[in-house]
């Protein structure tokens, strides 16, 4: 059927004149079509009127050289014919044995192969079995669509795991630029503290250079001085002894004893030993308290404020991370007992165990008490009396340990404190030294340790206070009271 189409179709675009199949063909206006070499051949040979008209080689029909045109449609027509008909010779000659040149029609399963009758009684197929073609070629068709599923399959799989490959690539490629920025941050945060460190030696060496220099200077002048009364004595002397006996014993014992007298006073020396000049900071000590704040801001816990028992004095932020007492105007002629009243708010979640790390920014501020307080059963709760002596530091008797509360405090605007971290019932507090003034106070609560570190973390984490052998109870809160000063306590965000 397919034969016969193409058989038709290639009728219609054969050459009139020279039988084949049209080439760069051209079209009279009375619609017959030749290969362009034809028409112009037979343009040469036929007669040529006085308006250099032609006749048409099939209908006669006269026409003008000048009006042939070309036919892409039927040009494109016999580019296909020509390619089908070159795929038909090829698929024919696909379907004859290459070596026999006879039709493949058997199939040879032993080897694989489709071959021709001749073939089979080759040496090289003799004694194989083998089937007709069309015997097998269901049999494979399944097994090879069987195979194909299976390949789909296997191609669904690695199109699967290339998407988690790329993921993966993704993902690593994110954490590795995450890291990139944390260990970009970490050097940055050394940089600052060596550079911070670098100013305070500097500073100290320049206050160092001014106090030696002053002195070496006064020393200068006491000796320019000195100096200048010994010419002064030996100018006298020479003078009475180059004079006359008169001169010369007038005043005589005045003189003798200001000579006898006069001892030189030796200038202040400073030594290397005694000044810091030449003594670099421990570096290592600072990277290693730097590692250790590093290693517990591992912990950091998103601590908020409990607005519950609120005093009335006290205000919290709505995103409770705020905390600062409210003044109320009132006139006290006296000491009373709320001027010293607990102003603390408990903070967020409650501790029962485990590690926790919190900071708080105390910047503002001029007085405060922060830590951890755990809660303790009745009998140990302190009773003030109403009576308060003008000590301030009994108003703190209630910050003990023994009552619940391991806090530091920092009163009059540069003076902190801490109980003595010690079994002993009398409580004794402590002054503590401090040569930077902390505005940013981390905390790390250990509760199986039992222990509370505080750590300045405005000077690079080092330590302020650390309590020991702490017995924490079930309900165990961080601490915070503002104390009567407006300004506020914030806690701090890792990123902040």
């Amino acid at each position: 059927m397919a034969s016969e189409i193409l058989v038709n179709i290639q009728e219609e675009v054969i050459c009139p004149i020279c039988l084949e199949l049209l080439t760069e063909p051209l079209s009279l206006d009375c619609g017959h079509t030749f290969c362009q070499a034809c028409i112009t051949a037979s343009n040469k040979n036929s007669v040529i009127g006085q308006d250099g008209e032609s006749s048409c080689p099939v209908c006669r029909t006269s026409y003008h050289s000048g009006n042939l045109r070309p036919n892409k449609l039927v040009a494109n027509i016999v580019r296909r014919l020509r390619d089908v008909k070159l795929s038909l010779k090829m698929e024919q000659k696909r379907n004859l044995c290459v070596q026999h040149e006879e039709k493949l029609l058997l199939f040879c399963e032993k080897d694989g192969e489709v071959i021709c009758w001749a073939c089979e009684r080759s040496q090289k197929h003799r004694g194989h079995h083998t089937l007709l073609v069309e015997e097998v070629s269901q049999e494979y068709q399944k097994k090879l669509q069987a195979a194909l599923v299976g390949l789909r399959e296997e191609q669904e799989e690695a199109e699967k795991m290339e998407v988690q490959v790329r993921e993966e690539i993704a993902m690593w490629k994110s954490q590795i630029e995450l890291e990139r920025q944390n260990v970009q941050e970490e050097f940055k945060k050394l940089r600052a503290i060596l550079d911070s460190e670098e100013l305070k030696e500097l500073q100290k060496l320049k206050s160092e250079e001014g106090l030696i220099l002053s002195n070496l200077t006064d020393s200068e002048h006491e000796l320019v001085q000195q100096s200048q009364l010994v010419k002064d004595l030996i100018s006298d002397l020479e003078h009475r002894l180059q004079g006359s006996t008169v001169d010369m014993l007038q005043d005589v014992n005045d003189i003798m004893k200001r000579s006898e007298n006069l001892t030189l006073k030796k200038p202040k020396r400073f030594s290397k030993e005694e000044s810091r000049v030449f003594r670099a900071p421990d570096l290592r000590d600072i990277l290693r308290v730097f590692n250790e704040l590093t290693d517990m801001q591992r912990y950091w816990v998103h601590v908020t404020l409990n607005p519950v028992k609120l005093k009335k004095d006290v205000v919290i932020s709505a995103d409770q991370r705020q905390v600062k007492h409210k003044f109320i105007l009132e006139q006290y002629t006296t000491y009373r007992t709320d001027d010293y009243e607990d102003y603390g708010i408990l903070g967020s979640p409650v501790i029962t165990s485990g590690r926790h790390y919190w900071e708080v920014d105390v910047s503002r501020k001029r007085a405060w008490i922060l830590g951890v307080y755990s809660e303790r059963r009745p009998e140990y709760t302190l009773k003030l009396p109403v009576e308060i002596s003008g000590n301030c530091q009994n108003v703190y008797l209630r910050y003990q340990p023994k009552y619940g509360y391991w806090v530091i405090w920092l009163s009059h605007d540069s003076v902190y404190n801490a109980f003595k971290d010690s079994s002993s019932s009398d409580p004794l507090i402590l002054t503590l030294c401090l040569s930077v003034p902390p505005r940013r106070i981390g905390v790390f609560l250990d509760y199986k340790a039992g222990t509370v570190l505080f750590l300045n973390v405005t000077n690079h984490g080092f330590p302020i206070y650390k309590f020991s052998s702490c017995s924490f109870s079930q309900k165990t809160f961080p601490y915070f009271s503002p104390m009567k000063c407006d300004a506020p306590m914030t806690l701090c965000s890792p990123s902040s």
